[in-house]
This record gives C-alpha cells, structure tokens and sequence, in this order.
C-alpha cells in the first residue's frame, strides 16, 4: 500500500480558504517527493519514462489526492490521466489538481454537492517575455497594464494566466472539451475574485489568494440537476497545455 499520509500534508492552507465547505482540499509545501513506493504500479507506470521533476510533480500530486480522497471517506485508489491528462476520479467524486515549486495541492468533492472544481497554482512572478500576448486578449492585457502602473503588488499577469487555468480545469469535465486560453475572458477584481466568460451565455464566477510568493485560484460548478443542466460548449476548443497529465 502506498504511503498516503506523510507528515508534509496538510489540509486547509492557501487554497481550502477559496473553496466551498463540501470541497476537501489538501495542500505540501516544499520540494516534491520522488516517485516510487508511494505511487500505485498503475500510476508508476504512467511515469515510467518521464523526468525526475516530472515523476516529483506527478507523486506529489497524487499524495494529496489520496489524502483529500480520504477526507471524503473515498478508499485509497490509483488516480489515472485521461485522455486529455486530466485526472479520473472514483465514481461519484470530482477534483483537480495542481503543482508548481514548492507546492502542490489537491481539491475533491462528491458530485452531489460539486460538479466540478478547477484549482491552479502559480509562482507570484511575471509571465515570460511574449507569453501575456499568447494568454490574454487586449481588453485583459490593457487591464494588466492599468493595474501594474499603479504600484507594486500581485503579478497580474500570472494571476490572470492561473484564474485561466482553473476555468480550463473545471470546463473540460463538464463538456468533454478543452477551451483555448483566449475562449475564456477573465476579469479580475482586486479583492480576490474574479468573473468568467466563456463562448455563449455562459458566466462564473472564481476567488484568488497571493501570499507566501504564490498565487492560487479556484473555482467550483454546482451540481447538475434537472433545475440546473450542465453548460454547453459552443465553440470547438483545445487543451492550452498540451495535455499533460496532472
């Protein structure tokens, strides 16, 4: 059995505080622990052939997985990619995970009570030179570039590149499709939240948090009834990122 609860787990933290009471969400700081006896044969064998950041990122990921799983009562299970790389979780349960250096956290909840959630973590720092233009329509870059001139703070940038990511992570399980960064319209308000619009009618609205050199943003759909159907997706899309496994 894998090794599921070190001691460098922690839950609430930096992202529980963005997430609604139904959401577990568990959270490590610090470097990422190598792949090995605490992965599942199945999911050693997803990272069999990749790098050892790579493999790191992968177990950390998956360690505060089984430790939010099990916050929900959910046994220990390999959590494999998907087609896409998006995480498949048990029957019944949503989630999304993420990693950047030095933290890695994880957020789960019954599909009766969240039908799904999209978390990111990012470094406070700027974006790479010529990637804003890559992420950010020209309504989003004049907003960043409003908002930088005014003084020392959060990245904007990256923050608007992370609240992007979470809407892409929560969008894909909801419609089966990827949306490109550009398909999603981030408006960010400088006390935490932000609004998202996304092809058609369709609005939500995420939270965001910068502190300890990091920024994480979250952001959650409520469950499909037969009162409140699941979005539709207009227009075709495609995974930002490539697809990599979480």
């Amino acid at each position: 059995m894998p090794d599921d609860h070190p001691s460098r787990l922690r839950a609430a933290g930096l992202i529980a505080g963005l997430l609604p009471a139904a959401v577990a969400a568990v959270e490590s700081m610090g470097e990422t622990p190598g792949a090995g006896p605490r992965l599942f044969p199945a999911e050693e064998a997803v990272v069999r052939t990749a790098g050892p950041l790579r493999r790191a990122e992968f177990t950390a990921g998956r360690l505060c997985a089984r430790a939010a799983l099990a916050r929900l009562g959910v046994p220990a299970t390999p959590i494999l990619p998907g087609p896409a790389g998006q995480p498949q979780w048990p029957a019944g349960v949503t989630g999304s995970i993420t990693h950047c250096a030095g933290y890695q956290a994880c957020a789960v909840a019954l599909t009766t009570d969240v039908a799904a959630i999209g978390i990111d973590a990012e470094r406070d720092a700027g974006l790479p030179a010529g990637l804003l233009e890559t992420v950010a329509t020209s309504p989003e870059r004049a907003w960043i570039r409003r908002h930088t001139a005014a003084g020392p703070g959060v990245c904007w940038d990256r923050l608007l590149f992370s609240a992007k990511e979470a809407a892409c992570k929560l969008w894909y399980p909801l419609t089966g499709q990827w949306l490109g960064l550009h398909d999603v319209v981030i408006e960010p308000a400088t006390i935490g939240t932000f609004a998202v619009r996304l092809p058609g009618p369709v609005r939500m609205t995420g939270r965001w948090l910068a502190r300890d050199g990091l920024i994480v943003t979250a952001i959650t759909w409520p469950p499909v009834t037969p009162h409140r159907p699941g979005p539709a997706l207009s227009a075709e899309a495609v995974h930002p990122l490539g697809g990599q496994p979480a």
